[in-house]
Formats: structure tokens, C-alpha cells, sequence
């Protein structure tokens, strides 16, 4: 793996398309959730946000944790 790959997955940021599909609500919606709550064009977060917000989570942590462990056993077989 090349610094280029391996940093690109360590810095990348879960989407809202990808938000807005594991909630099963539009792109918009996810948007206008993430608003100030004063902002006029705010609208409540979709029920069960929370859940699928840690499903999204421990998805990115076990991808960080696979490309740990395949970078230690690249720099462990140098």
C-alpha cells in the first residue's frame, strides 16, 4: 500500500450520500438535519439516526483497524 491509498482511507469522511442511504432518507433531509436548529430550513434528524450512526461508526473503525494491521505487517516485513 502507498502513503497516497493509505492516508486518502484514513482521512476519508463518511458522506452524506452514504448518511442519507444507511438512514434510508434523502440527501436533502440528512442536509437540512445538520442545520442550526435555528436556521429555517432545519428539520428534525430521521428517526434512528443514533443507530445508524454507530453502524456507519464501527464500519469506519474496523476499516481503520484493517488498514492498521495491514500497514504494520507491511513495516514489520521490511
Amino acid at each position: 500500500m502507498d502513503f497516497k491509498k493509505a492516508t486518502d482511507e484514513l482521512t476519508a469522511p463518511v458522506s452524506h450520500e452514504e448518511l442519507a442511504a444507511a438512514l434510508k432518507v434523502s440527501i436533502p433531509t440528512v442536509r437540512q438535519a445538520r442545520l442550526d436548529p435555528s436556521a429555517k430550513a432545519y428539520r428534525r434528524p430521521p428517526e434512528g439516526w443514533a443507530r445508524a450512526v454507530i453502524r456507519l461508526a464501527e464500519a469506519k473503525a474496523e476499516r481503520l483497524n484493517r488498514l492498521a494491521a495491514r500497514l504494520r505487517a507491511d513495516a514489520d516485513a521490511k
